[in-house]
């Protein structure tokens, strides 16, 4: 069949912020005025990745912070760049291993495309217990598992993917090449079983798919299917009718940032053009959609020419704090069970800070903003990764690594990426001080 996997493409992005912008200009200026958020600087910053032929199609996207228990120092970042596999850095943002996606199966085939990444801790695989870095391969409908060994300075990650894996969502080569495959990705570790656990959303759909991970007697880890969910993609509103996200004909409001408070069980889900849901990570009961974008029930037609969604007129049953599309979702950890929410609202560049385990209430958000001429802010951020934890050093307070989707100042007519990294405490004042 001809090739249908389609590479990296703006058009959702630019749908939705095409519609921010019209919106803004007939919202109240409160609604919108995220000038007035405080901003937080970057130490850092990856090298930057270019999604070209030349750059290797990389594309910077998700990351997750590894604390080397035995030197904090020497913990790592390990990122995702879709068809530029996995990245992995050193607390100086310096790269130390860089790994391949999977090549395509055929010459018609969609190749592999690393999305998302996570850890899970202690999971017991051969004769020893590991940390593993759990990667969404949206390409091959799969996850992608390798070991993390923080004693290996060149080559911390080890592929320990069982090679018989299955598809996910998919039930053929066919179906993988439509790319309606694994998408977001998070992972927990139940506490009462010791048993890891994946949940998985599908690109263009609102599933979401629990798994298991599986130790292999050979070493590999593979998974299996332990429960599906739907989220909502019609809305009933307050005044009567629904509303149904505008998007590509076909296509339905997807998840992708997503991250699982282990202790409660708790699972939350950021469905792009639609809000933040609250949910058993074991995929039981009734999600709870806790806070909405701003754009939440605007009508809107899609254009086939430009490709872009025209909105209708603002009824206001948004929400004041996320603009489309909310993205990397990731949990601060403080005392006593408690701590931030974070969600990148990627429409307008900033980050909205959740009280959890406090009622999920707003608290605040902040902007990354530039440190320098040569050290930018971040713009239309995707994924993100907090940890609470001293980490040397060069970060005694803690880590907070976001994406950044305009890397300046970049190479003239290159789409640049890449990862920040900034000292939490500046993060923690802006956030505890209007408390």
């Amino acid at each position: 069949m001809p090739q249908t996997h389609r590479p990296r493409t703006t058009v959702g992005r630019l749908t939705l912020f095409t519609a921010l912008a019209v919106l803004a200009t007939a919202m109240p200026q409160s609604a919108v005025a995220v000038g007035e958020l405080p901003g937080v600087r970057p130490t850092a910053e990856t090298p930057a990745v270019y999604d070209d032929e030349a750059g290797g199609n990389a594309d910077a996207d998700d990351p997750a912070i590894w604390r080397n228990p035995a030197d904090p120092a020497r913990s790592l970042v390990v990122a995702t760049l879709k068809e530029g596999g996995l990245r992995v850095y050193d607390l100086d943002a310096r790269e130390v291993q860089a790994v391949a996606a999977p090549e395509a199966p055929g010459p018609d085939d969609a190749p592999g495309r690393f999305n998302n990444v996570d850890l899970v801790h202690g999971m017991k695989v051969g004769p020893r217990r590991s940390d593993l870095a759990v990667t969404s391969d949206r390409g091959s409908d799969r996850l992608r598992i390798y070991r993390v060994d923080g004693g290996n300075a060149g080559a911390p990650l080890t592929d320990v993917t069982d090679p018989s894996a299955p598809a996910i969502f998919s039930s053929s080569q066919e179906e993988i090449n439509e790319q309606r495959t694994a998408y977001g990705l998070a992972t927990w570790t139940d506490p009462s079983n010791g048993r890891a656990y994946a949940v998985v959303s599908q690109r263009e759909r609102t599933a979401l798919r629990l798994l298991e991970l599986t130790a292999k007697a050979d070493g590999t880890v593979s998974y299996r299917t332990v429960r599906t969910l739907k989220l909502p993609s019609e809305f009933k509103l307050p005044k009567g009718g629904t509303w149904t996200p505008c998007g590509e004909p076909g296509e339905l409001p997807q998840v992708e940032g997503m991250v699982v408070d282990p202790e409660s069980g708790t699972l939350y889900a950021g469905q792009e053009n639609v809000g933040i849901w609250r949910l058993g990570a074991d995929l039981k009961g009734k999600p709870k959609l806790i806070d909405k974008v701003r754009e939440y029930g605007v009508p809107g037609t899609y254009d086939e020419e430009t490709e872009e969604c025209v909105p209708g007129n603002d009824p206001g049953y948004g929400g004041s704090h996320l603009s489309a599309d909310v993205e990397g979702l990731t949990l601060l950890h403080r005392k006593g069970g408690e701590g931030y929410l974070l969600a990148s609202s990627q429409g307008d560049n900033s980050f909205a800070a959740y009280a959890w385990g406090r009622g999920d209430g707003y608290e605040g958000g902040f902007r990354v903003t530039a440190a320098s001429e040569t050290l930018d802010g971040t713009e239309e951020s995707d994924g993100a990764a907090v940890l609470n934890k001293p980490l040397g050093a060069k970060y005694p307070n803690g880590l907070l690594v976001v994406q950044d989707g305009d890397d300046k100042p970049g190479e003239p007519d290159r789409d640049a990426t890449n990862f920040k990294f900034v000292d939490l405490k500046p993060v923690l004042e802006a956030l505890d001080d209007r408390r």
